[in-house]
């Protein structure tokens, strides 16, 4: 990836798109997909979407009896219990999936926190880089053979605006010097972006693509660490949680940009690039606003790329996936 590869191409979607637009006349009949966070806002709408299409879709859920109500009308789902900030439910799902697939077409890393209290995990691991970066980098990675089987995945990771907030804290991803709730979240979303231009530049040679993605702005189950004052001090909702905000979406619109990512023949023999509005996002300058969109310079760097990727084996032990 080059940053000229790093801007629109003009696709026939954009922000106000629904999940059945960008899904109309598609058909996935014969191809698998595994959606974290498959079961509750944007991850829903991504697994019927998919299920719609005719792909059988795998949902690994930290709550499976929620997932099971959810999705109790979605034909060709199954549910596979696995918590992301528990790195052993994560490899015992793994291992559950790859015993029940030969090949993986589709892996969509939509679950996620934000804005969380100070939470340790495992090894001291600060709890939004577990959840969000840790368990979908183990994940996969254990599911790598079934991705390179498939000869042509797609692998779709859900970033946020929220990266703008923040680099990769080098000198403390763990926020042993201070918590900060939002910063802890900025640096997820980051870490979120990097895992997947990495990952693309391992599995290209095996045609799995990676892209890192922006769904906009949705009111989900994301924002259930957040009081309803904040989220009205922020101007997101009124006081009785009706969405207010300008700029917001549906969850079925912010759920486009993923399955746009998963399925557009636009992005054949792209990959690395960040994505928004079902579109490639282009470049944002330093200190612009996070609602300008775009994705910064250092969330998409090969360098801190490579570096998070060694961070990242080093600290769970996954198996490596080498060129």
């Amino acid at each position: 990836m080059t940053s000229t590869d790093q801007q629109p191409l003009g696709s026939p979607f954009s922000a106000a798109s629904t999940a059945e637009d960008v899904m109309a006349g598609l058909d996935l009949s014969g191809t698998s997909a595994v959606v974290t966070g498959g079961y509750s806002g944007l991850g829903l709408e991504t697994t019927r979407a998919l299920a719609a299409a005719g792909a059988h879709v795998i949902v690994p859920a930290r709550r499976p009896d929620i997932a099971r109500a959810a999705l109790a009308d979605v034909a060709g789902c199954d549910i596979v219990p696995m918590d992301l900030a528990d790195l052993e439910s994560v490899r015992t799902a793994a291992a559950w999936i790859s015993n029940s697939l030969d090949r993986l077409d589709l892996f969509m890393a939509v679950a996620g926190v934000m804005a969380t209290p100070e939470r340790s995990v495992g090894p001291g691991w600060e709890g939004q880089l577990a959840a969000n970066h840790f368990g979908h980098f183990t994940l996969a990675c254990e599911l790598y053979p079934l991705l390179a089987a498939a000869g042509g995945a797609r692998v779709v990771v859900n970033s946020s605006a929220g990266h703008t907030l923040t680099g990769i804290r080098w000198h403390d991803p763990h926020f042993r010097t201070g918590y900060d709730r939002w910063l802890a979240y900025g640096q997820s979303k980051t870490a979120n972006a990097l895992f997947a231009v990495q990952f693309d530049t391992l599995g290209r040679d095996d045609g799995v693509r990676a892209f890192p993605l922006h769904p906009g702005k949705i009111i989900t189950g994301l924002q259930r660490e957040m009081t309803l004052q904040e989220q009205i001090e922020r101007g997101w909702v009124d006081a009785h949680g009706n969405v207010i905000g300008a700029g917001f979406k549906t969850p079925s619109q912010g759920a486009a940009t993923g399955l746009w990512a998963a399925t557009s023949p636009l992005l054949h023999d792209r990959g690395g690039l960040y994505l928004e509005d079902c579109d490639i996002a282009r470049v944002s300058a330093p200190g612009t606003p996070m609602d300008d969109g775009g994705v910064r310079e250092y969330a998409i760097d090969p360098d801190a790329a490579a570096r998070l990727w060694e961070l990242s084996v080093t600290a769970t032990g996954a198996t490596p996936i080498t060129r």
